[in-house]
């Protein structure tokens, strides 16, 4: 019904019918190395609506410290806009875009909550430390402790699990690995 009342108002305002495919969605725009500001800035005067998330880091020469904002994820942008040929224009002509995040560089929307996450955690200046992406069932590393180089797989009950398995005998065991870092294997 809310549809139908979208669709009588957007025709009575003589513009054709919202459908989802010509509204606004974030995307990812994959960049050169260090031509994220760049991508953006050349997108954002091109008339696109871009998110680049920035995070304070202290770097250390050897004679001074300077604060400086680094992406938070390197090597890409964000987008909001309707995927047409006039987004693909302004992509293509910026300086050190490499595409879109998405299979045939078709891209994947992004839902809208997980910018405004990221968009609250930086306002709220929360301490960020950039993490891999872990998957259950993902081959993983213990980094550092007393665990440090124990391979297993990722599993969870409740908490972390790093389940131990030889397969040549087709046994495996589970420790609980909370409070360690693991990186992918």
């Amino acid at each position: 019904m809310q549809i139908e009342l979208d669709r009588t108002l957007s025709s009575v305002n003589g513009m054709p019918p919202i459908s989802p495919e010509t509204q606004a969605h974030w995307y990812a725009v994959h960049t050169r190395p260090r031509h994220e500001k760049k991508v953006a800035a050349d997108l954002q005067e091109r008339g696109v609506v871009t998110y680049l998330p920035l995070l304070a880091q202290v770097r250390r020469w050897s004679d001074r410290r300077k604060t400086i904002q680094v992406p938070l994820f390197p090597c890409y942008a964000f987008v909001h806009s309707i995927f047409d040929m006039r987004l693909r224009l302004a992509l293509y002509g910026a300086q050190g875009a490499l595409g879109f995040v998405g299979p045939n560089n078709q891209g994947v929307p992004i839902p809208d909550v997980q910018i405004e996450s990221i968009r609250t955690l930086l306002t709220a200046n929360v301490p960020l430390t950039p993490y891999p992406l872990l998957k259950i069932g993902q081959r993983v590393r213990v980094r550092g402790g007393a665990l440090d180089g124990v391979e297993g797989t990722l599993a969870t009950k409740g908490h972390r699990q790093l389940v131990v398995s030889v397969e040549s005998v087709h046994a495996s065991f589970s420790i609980s690995i909370e409070g360690y870092d693991i990186e992918p294997a």
